[in-house]
């Protein structure tokens, strides 16, 4: 046989070799599944590259309500009732969310000069709270909550780093 025809076999093998052994990993070996494993390596960027570009896609440019304390109030409620389990309050971490993995970001921890998500545009709040996403733990919204709520927890959240509404601080735990 040739060194071409040798090349070209091993190629043919290789494809069907190389397909094999990954099914075979998958199937019969240890892959990193349960949360306290270790993450395979780049694994953040596989899904956040992609995760980002999307956001970045579709996210609403502009919030379609104001930041009132009326909006930011029932903000609070909102994150009351649906998010602070995973997510904690500006007084208590979540014990639920520090076991996920990813781990939930705890939205009124201070990270430098950041609170949770305050740095983030609301749209981008916004597209994560409608759609969820994949692999995460964060459940879609779009089906439990209005598209005025959504804004109204998304609006409170981008100001998680400025003084809320007195009615707002109480219901998230911050000292007003």
């Amino acid at each position: 046989m040739s060194r071409t025809g040798v090349a070209v076999l091993f190629f043919f093998l290789g494809l069907v070799i190389l397909p094999l052994a990954v099914y075979a990993y998958f199937a019969f070996g240890q892959p990193p599944v349960a949360v306290a494993d270790k993450p395979f390596p780049f694994e953040d960027r596989v899904v956040g590259v992609p995760l980002k570009a999307r956001i970045h896609r579709e996210m609403p440019a502009s919030a379609p309500i104001q930041p009132t304390d009326e909006n930011l109030n029932a903000g609070a409620q909102i994150y009351q009732d649906k998010c602070e389990t995973c997510h904690g309050t500006a007084t208590e971490p979540s014990e639920i969310g520090s076991k996920m993995f990813p781990r939930a970001p705890q939205l009124f921890e201070r990270h430098g000069d950041v609170v949770g998500v305050s740095d983030d545009p609301a749209g981008e709040t916004y597209w994560k709270v409608k759609n969820g996403i994949r692999l995460t733990g964060m459940p879609a919204f779009e089906k439990a909550l209005t598209e005025n709520q959504m804004w109204q927890v998304s609006l409170l959240l981008s100001k998680a780093d400025k003084p809320l509404p007195a009615e707002a601080a109480k219901t998230v735990g911050m000292t007003h």
